[in-house]
């Protein structure tokens, strides 16, 4: 009979143990879902600023059409874009575009000075702000749960019930890594 009991015991206490792995390798799951999401958002912000800045850009360097066609045809593929890596690299395109368009104003001063440019460059500043600050917690996110996933003991119930390994929102090259410069 204490045997059994023993027994009972150990059943019941490896079973406890599979489901608090197993709830904490969802919740981990749930938390890097809900980082993308922050992310997401604030892409959206960013891709939504575009056209009112190309437009206050067109108006006073028309003659610049090659780079505003540029950023709007790199806004069309960042918000195309699917999975971490390729929303990366598409946003590291448009980013380097959208410094390239920044750098224009620097040749004409009445659209440095015009009050909407200068709005929206703050709107995008603050918005870069928010991507950077989203990007590190989902990376914290996914660092949680690829350790969980690939450490022992845990690795053994995220294999049985198909928990994976998660993609870090990187920038691919070195120059996408550089801070654009904005200054006027």
């Amino acid at each position: 009979m204490i045997a059994f009991l023993v027994v009972l015991v150990l059943v019941a206490a490896v079973l406890l143990w599979g489901i608090l792995i197993y709830n904490g390798l969802v919740r981990m799951r749930n938390m890097v879902q809900e980082a993308w999401s922050g992310i997401d958002v604030q892409l959206k912000r960013r891709t939504d600023l575009i056209p009112n800045l190309v437009s206050t850009v067109k108006g006073y360097a028309a003659h610049e059409k090659g780079t505003l066609e540029e950023v709007i045809r790199l806004r069309g593929v960042a918000q195309n874009a699917q999975g971490v890596g390729e929303t990366a690299q598409a946003q590291g395109l448009l980013g380097a575009a959208l410094g390239r368009l920044f750098a224009l104003a620097e040749n004409y001063p009445d659209l440095k000075a015009n009050a909407n440019f200068a709005q929206l460059q703050a709107s995008l500043g603050e918005i870069e702000d928010e991507v950077q600050l989203s990007r590190r917690y989902y990376n914290g996110a996914v660092r949680n749960l690829n350790i969980a996933v690939e450490s022992f003991p845990s690795n053994l119930i995220a294999g049985r019930f198909g928990f994976e390994k998660a993609e870090f929102f990187e920038l691919e090259s070195p120059s996408e890594r550089a801070v654009p410069k904005v200054e006027f």
